[in-house]
């Protein structure tokens, strides 16, 4: 059995909603998962970035507050100290990702997502 289509959507972010538009205009209902509301845990956010095949920092938004706050540019911060500042920091982690067929993808610009369906 295939996994779900899963989006982590923030319903204010126009490039989300355009996202999700996206899906749905294809007949695919995906896994809503409000992210800020419902973060992924620590070992999703880790699968997560490696289907992206990207770096904890890569996903990490650096204009928010919080990443000058807790001092998220520290070089010697591990993977892990990175991953669990975005679970208990939703706000920071870049938006939106679709995940489909094992892969994942950031949906910036929003046709990103046909990459993976």
């Amino acid at each position: 059995m295939t996994e779900p289509t899963r989006i982590f959507h923030n319903p204010r972010c126009s490039k989300s909603r355009k996202a999700l538009e996206l899906l749905t205009g294809r007949g695919i209902k995906p896994d809503i998962i409000r992210y800020l509301d419902t973060p992924p845990t620590a070992p999703e956010l880790d699968i997560i970035l490696q289907q992206l095949a990207l770096e904890p920092r890569q996903l990490m938004r650096r204009k928010e507050p919080e990443y000058k706050q807790l001092a998220l540019d520290n070089a010697d911060l591990s993977r892990q100290q990175l991953i669990a500042a975005m679970v208990a920091n939703p706000r920071l982690i870049e938006r939106p990702i679709v995940q489909a067929n094992g892969k994942a993808v950031i949906g910036r610009p929003p046709e990103n997502v046909l990459a993976i369906l």
